[in-house]
């Protein structure tokens, strides 16, 4: 199975997206509420319907980029937000993205990866972001699909993918997540190390 542009544009349509809540998360709620610079360069890849982006718009960020392989989200998100600047609308696939981010934004994007896909996501963070630029964001802490996605994991398989790009400066559970992600998921707040 390849997880790719059809694959994802089938499953938007058939509104087969069990990991969307409809809304921005507690966790990155409050993380993007206690951030100060409106004028941050902010990555959501894989955004979906990308309530995050809207959140970061409708709070006077300025800088806010989304990507989806899937045309159908993105249709979607323009059509909601039609003050959202689209020239900041990517569609195309994340790993072959060219630019760089002080910020990008981690939310259902890795778990809709398949696992074979998960060193190359690290390393394509690591070259997206500046110097002393952050990965922040959620990952589920539990097993999940083995066929599917989503795909889960736990914290020491991240660490393990994480640690050669990044200074692991969070990787914990998330003590403010929605109930039915309780004790499923763990916040990261992960500092590019520059490679070697």
């Amino acid at each position: 199975m390849t997880y790719d542009e059809k694959y994802w544009t089938s499953r938007y349509k058939d509104k087969s997206t069990p990991w969307d809540v409809g809304h921005i998360t507690t966790p990155l709620k409050e993380y993007f509420d206690q951030l100060t610079d409106k004028t941050l360069k902010i990555l959501i890849p894989g955004c979906g319907n990308a309530y995050e982006a809207a959140y970061l718009h409708s709070q006077g960020f300025i800088n806010v980029h989304l990507a989806d392989i899937s045309e159908a989200p993105i249709n979607e998100f323009k059509t909601n937000h039609p003050g959202f600047p689209s020239d900041h609308i990517i569609y195309g696939d994340f790993f072959e993205l060219e630019d760089s981010y002080d910020l990008i934004i981690e939310q259902t994007f890795f778990c809709a990866l398949h696992p074979s896909q998960r060193h190359a996501y690290a390393i394509k963070t690591n070259e997206l972001l500046i110097t002393g630029g952050k990965l922040v964001g959620l990952l589920f802490n539990d097993s999940l699909n083995n066929d599917r996605p989503p795909f889960g994991g736990f914290k020491e398989d991240y660490i393990k993918i994480f640690r050669p790009y990044f200074e692991l400066t969070i990787i914990e559970e998330s003590y403010n997540s929605i109930p039915p992600r309780q004790g499923r998921e763990l916040f990261i707040n992960l500092r590019k190390i520059e490679s070697h």
